[in-house]
């Protein structure tokens, strides 16, 4: 993962207003709401959004990313909604989560670098006791025309970091497929994702 890519989150998270909004992404939302908490791990969480959301619902809940301005604002939004979060910054490989910690796996817009992207989804795989679920909400192969015709709705630029439901397949290929599918979906988060745009969804349960 290069600099460049580190020093463009930190520099997204540096600012004063939360990038994406304090509220959870809508499709997490639907889906943590009907789920008993227990422990949960948010992949590339940013700003914190969905895991104070999860927190709040009584989960233990765990994050990981990159930027260390983003975890400063996650650890923020969390006091202030007084609820605890254990959030490490690096990269997946380095970090200390254990195989079958968790009873959940979150990755709302958690677009790994191409070069990355089998090798990390494998990983956290990993991280999933059997019977877990996986949730992810990530933009589609198709939402390239969309961010060509609107850049508001933000995204990757390149194909390769955007998510299909093959790639998904793929990495998660052990799990009862409880949705999978890419459709457009109109987004209202923060600054960054605003307008219409495709996305992949896949909830999943480890067999």
């Amino acid at each position: 993962m290069t600099d460049t890519w580190l020093d463009r989150w930190n520099d997204r998270y540096r600012q004063k207003e939360f990038a994406y909004g304090t509220q959870p992404n809508e499709f997490l939302k639907e889906q943590l709401d009907q789920l008993k908490p227990g422990k949960i791990l948010f992949g590339a969480e940013g700003e914190g959004r969905n895991a104070v959301y999860a927190a709040k619902l009584g989960w233990e809940v765990f994050a990981f990313d990159i930027s260390v301005e983003g975890k400063n604002k996650a650890l923020k939004l969390a006091k202030e909604n007084k609820v605890s979060i254990d959030y490490q910054v690096g990269q997946l490989p380095d970090l200390n989560f254990e195989d079958g910690q968790f009873d959940a796996l979150a990755l709302i817009y958690a677009h790994f670098p191409p070069n990355l992207k089998s090798e990390y989804h494998q990983l956290l795989d990993r991280k999933l006791k059997k019977g877990g679920i996986v949730l992810v909400e990530a933009f589609g192969k198709n939402h390239l025309a969309y961010r060509n015709a609107d850049p508001k709705i933000g995204g990757p630029a390149d194909l390769e970091t955007l998510l299909s439901t093959d790639e998904l397949k793929s990495y998660f290929k052990k799990y009862e497929i409880l949705q999978l599918e890419e459709k457009e979906v109109q987004l209202h988060e923060g600054l960054y994702h605003n307008g219409k745009g495709s996305v992949t969804r896949f909830v999943g349960r480890k067999e």
